[in-house]
């Protein structure tokens, strides 16, 4: 080994191997089930190539205890825990968005697997999730999800404490504003929804012997669709703009 690299070297190419490695394992898009592990392995060892010389000063020295090397390496895997964490909950506002649209066009028991949850959900959602993944590849998004894993040295130094006391609350932040975010993206179905369900309402009050729900429910499903269709283009922007500027609390 010391014929090509010194000890100190490796271990700190393994410290930084294993908080990239468990970042990409939960971040969007990398981190998707749908993606082979051994993929997201080998960009770690990549990554963790490229990051390490940059980052050296930052890591500590080689300990000679293994307890000492084991508490290192768990430290640095659940900082990158953390990280990849955070930036998945802030994609629960396209899930919730995609719940709020289902739920108010009668849409919720149509079901696909969601990419991010390996599981079945409503189709809206599925969709809504897709297109979020789409954006962060084309923006170059992930660049930044990349930029934030260097820079996560200077806010998560090895050599000091866990913040966890802050982390748990950034992870409480987000989540609350990726709820207030979803129901933004979907508030023009709601207020659709609104209006809808007061005309329908108010029909049958004066005509008790029309059938309203069999003219209501395919009505509802036609306009809701197509004020989905109308809107797309809006959600994403909106989503990705708020997407970037949250990731500047890691920058």
């Amino acid at each position: 080994m010391e014929a090509y690299a010194t000890a100190q070297q490796v271990y700190v190419l393994g410290l930084v191997f294993a908080r990239a490695g468990s970042m990409i394992m939960v971040m969007p898009g990398l981190g998707e089930a749908s993606v082979s592990p051994r993929l997201r392995l080998s960009f770690a060892l990549l990554t963790a190539f490229c990051i390490a010389p940059s980052v050296a000063p930052y890591l500590p020295a080689l300990d000679s205890t293994v307890g000492g090397m084991v508490y290192a390496v768990s430290k640095e895997a659940l900082v990158g825990l953390a990280i990849g964490t955070i930036l998945r909950l802030f994609m629960s506002s396209l899930s919730t968005a995609g719940e709020i649209i289902s739920i108010q066009t009668t849409l919720a028991f149509s079901q696909t697997t969601n990419p991010l949850q390996a599981q079945p959900s409503a189709s809206v959602t599925s969709f809504l999730t897709v297109t979020g993944l789409t954006l962060i590849f084309v923006t170059n998004l992930h660049h930044s999800f990349l930029l934030a894993m260097a820079r996560s040295y200077t806010l998560f130094a090895p050599l000091k404490p866990l913040p966890m006391q802050d982390t748990v609350t950034l992870a409480i932040q987000t989540v609350s504003q990726s709820i207030a975010l979803g129901v933004q993206l979907s508030a023009p179905v709601i207020v659709f929804s609104l209006v809808l369900n007061i005309a329908t309402g108010l029909v049958g009050r004066v005509m008790p012997q029309f059938q309203i729900f069999f003219v209501a429910t395919p009505l509802s499903v036609l306009l809701g669709l197509s004020l989905v269709a109308l809107s797309i283009s809006m959600i994403g922007l909106v989503w990705i703009q708020h997407y970037e500027s949250f990731l500047h609390v890691f920058q």
